[in-house]
Formats: structure tokens, C-alpha cells, sequence
């Protein structure tokens, strides 16, 4: 289990180097890892961070398409949130071979924290 406090309404929160700790204390050599966030607002993503535009502008670009005010029905406040995870998505598998993660050379494990606020999450 990993957890990560956030301390924005959205971030990209690199977490290859958790999830690396957490597989290499398991003792698995080989299989899939299976990285799912514990909650309606988080995403996880593989993408890009060589960059640090890159977790910019794809959270950019994701608060254009979906805008935090629009005429949501929810009653919590967080529709916005719950609609970029689920173009997100909640989860990602990432390759595991002879103990090590199977990531491409600009390739990270993001943590994307949609909410409204910044919260703690599990992961």
C-alpha cells in the first residue's frame, strides 16, 4: 500500500519510486503489477517524465475539456473530478521482469489527484 498527500485540486505525483519499494519488498521476480487507486477522485496514469511540462500541460488540457464549474449535478461539489478519472482511469498494469518494473526510458507511474481539494490518497 502506498499513500500520497496531495496539496492541490489537481496534481501529478510521480510514484514509480514507491511502487518500486513496494514490488522489490515482495519478494516477485515476474508478473504484473497492478497499481489502482483506492479512490473515486485519483487516477493513475503511466506517462512521460523526463519533462516536467508534460504532468503541466496534460493537466492543463484535462481542466479545459472538463471545467470545474459547469452545471454539475452532484451534490458534493466533485462531479468535475469524478468525470477526469474516469477518462483517466482508476488503474494501471505495468510489466514486472526479474524483479524489476518493465517502463520505458521516459516512462513514470503518476498518482493524478482530481479533487476538489488536496486530500491524502491510497494507492
Amino acid at each position: 500500500m502506498i499513500s500520497i498527500k496531495t496539496g492541490s485540486r489537481t496534481q501529478m505525483i510521480d510514484i514509480t519510486d514507491q511502487v518500486r519499494r513496494v514490488v522489490e519488498g515482495s519478494g516477485i521476480q515476474n508478473g504484473l503489477v497492478h497499481v489502482c487507486s483506492l479512490h473515486t477522485t485519483g487516477a493513475v496514469t503511466i506517462n512521460e517524465n523526463a519533462d516536467p511540462a508534460v504532468p503541466t500541460d496534460i493537466l492543463n488540457t484535462i481542466n479545459k475539456i472538463v471545467p470545474w464549474d459547469d452545471q454539475y449535478r452532484h451534490i458534493e461539489g466533485n462531479s468535475a473530478a469524478h468525470i477526469k478519472v474516469s477518462l483517466f482511469g482508476p488503474s494501471e498494469m505495468v510489466a514486472l521482469e526479474n524483479g524489476s518494473l518493465v517502463l520505458g526510458t521516459w516512462q513514470s507511474i503518476f498518482s493524478a489527484s482530481l479533487t476538489v481539494r488536496g486530500t491524502g490518497k491510497s494507492m
